[in-house]
């Protein structure tokens, strides 16, 4: 199965999606939804319609690859993940070369549409793996800085180590939440330059980043290194991450040993 197929940019699909849709064919993304009430299951998505892959995958096209279907009545994409990244891959070409206007299983079985396909707007999305862990790295220099300036002395912000080591800390992975979720601002201690004593209270500082969220479907041995050159075999797939932080609450707990809550 060729993988290039699916990233091919002049592909069109006979399913009608926007312009600017952020799924078109060229983005065949893993996830799980669930119906209002119904059990989470494994999906993909084109456009605005939901790809059941417990549905699809009983047109036989996965047969070949001889994995357990029950991967796709999962909660999480933990066992799809471990399937490995050659069978990842090949199913995500597979959903293309279905959705490719050429192909005509599934375009003119409309049946079958019913069943695989669903409308975004009907459904629920869930938080898509079981995250064991979850590393927060510091990897550009003008957020480095700039936070340096707010946490420490503006005349050194960015410590010396950053340009050479991959500076991080590890988050607490149960405050991870799918988009949609309402926050609950956060609250804790904190001390204003201009108090003596720490208060506790909501944080009047709260700041956002746009990041980007890496999900490592490959384990590794105790002590094994892994080099960029491997990189690929290891990450599953990407994530847009929505960071928050309390930046009261954090200058005032971070110092020794880094931030807690």
């Amino acid at each position: 199965m060729n993988l290039a197929f699916a990233n091919n940019p002049n592909l069109k699909s006979w399913i009608n999606v926007a312009p600017h849709s952020d799924f078109p064919i060229q983005n065949i993304p893993f996830g799980i939804y669930s119906l209002k009430n119904g059990h989470p299951k494994v999906a993909s998505i084109i456009g605005d319609y939901i790809i059941d892959l417990s549905a699809l995958s009983k047109t036989g096209c996965f047969t070949h690859l001889n994995f357990d279907l029950n991967v796709f009545h999962q909660s999480y994409l933990n066992a799809f993940i471990a399937l490995g990244k050659e069978k990842t891959n090949a199913i995500r070409s597979i959903i293309a070369e279905l959705l490719d206007i050429n192909n005509k299983t599934l375009q003119e079985n409309t049946a079958l549409q019913q069943e695989i396909f669903i409308p975004v707007s009907t459904v629920d999305m869930h938080i898509p793996v079981r995250i064991g862990d979850y590393t927060d790295f510091y990897s550009s220099i003008d957020h480095a800085t700039n936070i340096g300036k707010m946490l420490r002395d503006p005349e050194n912000a960015l410590l010396p180590n950053w340009r050479h080591l991959p500076v991080a800390y590890h988050g607490r992975s149960s405050s991870i939440m799918v988009s949609g979720t309402d926050i609950i601002r956060p609250k804790g201690q904190q001390k204003p330059a201009d108090q003596e004593l720490p208060s506790f209270g909501p944080t009047k500082l709260l700041d956002f980043e746009l990041e980007m969220g890496f999900i490592i479907g490959k384990a590794t041995k105790n002590g094994e290194s892994i080099g960029t050159e491997k990189a690929d075999e290891h990450i599953f797939g990407m994530v847009l991450f929505n960071d928050w932080s309390a930046r009261d609450i954090q200058g005032w707990e971070y110092v020794p040993l880094g931030p807690f809550l």
